[in-house]
């Protein structure tokens, strides 16, 4: 149950996060010691929790109506790369203080998104402490068609939706990293406040992928569990890897390689696929508007992931996040 301290908590809740909606899976929501929910029948339930920490996963000063849509947006992802359906939501928001103002764009910006995906806030809570924001998502999946890590075999393509290393570049230069200009700017942040779960992807892909994840921490780390849960090896070309003409044209290519690779908050899909679905994997793709590279493929071996121009080998040193590194 939403719950707070004193102006009030309950009142909070009741002025900016209780909303009406249309499901009808929802027997219960707020206001009860538990949510109540309906499962359609022969799917399994889909659950993922993240915790975005102030100073840790976000500014302290960042638009709290841009961080109530990634709060929402970042979960959301990971149930694109299982291939469910969104379906409900719980939030717990821990806050120093009460400032109204925030609270009121954080609840703008996530409640915008979970309307625009169809997905009922059910509970959740609140209480005094450092900035913290914790997400837990639901959905559904046709039994037994969830896209798992464990399925990538030798000969399968490996692949990626849209572009790689924008977000990367824009927290770059606001960590003062480098500096772009203000079009370069106004070009990527999109990419690192506004990312785009890819939901309708990953249902298309469900029976055509053989592996799935959503890529958080960068392509290295991220497709590293792929191969680990597979018990197989990845090449990976440079040369397809799908990189934005803003990208390219701010930082070297070596550069553009690791923001690329290990530069995190990408929130776009990597999914292997086995050759004779490449065809229907095009159809089902193209149906959602969305594009993808094919950049590799999985080979037998150690779990690994080797790098190439073409033929050549070339070695990098690369490293995704890592919340304790």
């Amino acid at each position: 149950m939403l719950a707070f301290y004193c102006m009030g908590e309950f009142e909070l809740i009741d002025k900016y996060f209780k909303v009406p909606h249309a499901r009808k899976d929802v027997v219960m929501g707020p206001g009860d010691d538990c949510a109540l929910l309906t499962l359609p029948p022969d799917t399994q339930l889909a659950v993922s929790t993240d915790t975005l920490v102030s100073g840790v996963h976000f500014f302290p000063d960042m638009d709290p109506v841009d961080l109530g849509y990634k709060a929402l947006a970042v979960n959301l992802s990971d149930l694109a790369a299982m291939g469910a359906e969104p379906r409900w939501v719980s939030l717990a928001l821990t806050l120093p203080t009460i400032n109204e103002a925030w609270v009121a764009g954080f609840a703008e910006g996530f409640l915008e998104l979970a309307e625009y995906y169809n997905v009922a806030l059910v509970g959740g809570d609140m209480t005094r402490g450092p900035l913290s924001i914790t997400v837990s998502v639901k959905g559904s999946v046709p039994a037994g068609r969830a896209l798992l890590r464990s399925g990538a075999k030798a000969g399968d393509g490996v692949y990626v939706t849209g572009t790689l290393g924008d977000a990367a570049l824009a927290l770059s230069h606001l960590l003062a990293k480098r500096t772009l200009n203000e079009n370069q700017l106004a070009a990527v942040l999109p990419r690192l406040d506004h990312p785009h779960p890819r939901i309708l992807a990953g249902q298309a892909l469900r029976g055509l992928a053989g592996s799935a994840l959503d890529l958080s921490d960068g392509l290295a780390s991220d497709l590293g569990h792929i191969l680990k849960a597979s018990g197989v090896r990845a090449q990976i070309d440079l040369d397809l890897l799908p990189l934005s003409p803003v990208l390219q044209d701010a930082v070297s290519e070596q550069d553009a390689w690791q923001l690329a690779l290990a530069g995190g908050d990408d929130y776009e899909l990597c999914f292997t696929v086995p050759e004779e679905h490449r065809g229907a994997l095009d159809t089902a793709l193209a149906n959602c508007g969305v594009k993808f590279t094919r950049i590799g493929r999985i080979v037998a071996g150690e779990p690994g992931i080797d790098y190439l121009r073409g033929e050549q080998m070339v070695a990098l040193e690369l490293k995704g996040w890592d919340h304790f590194a």
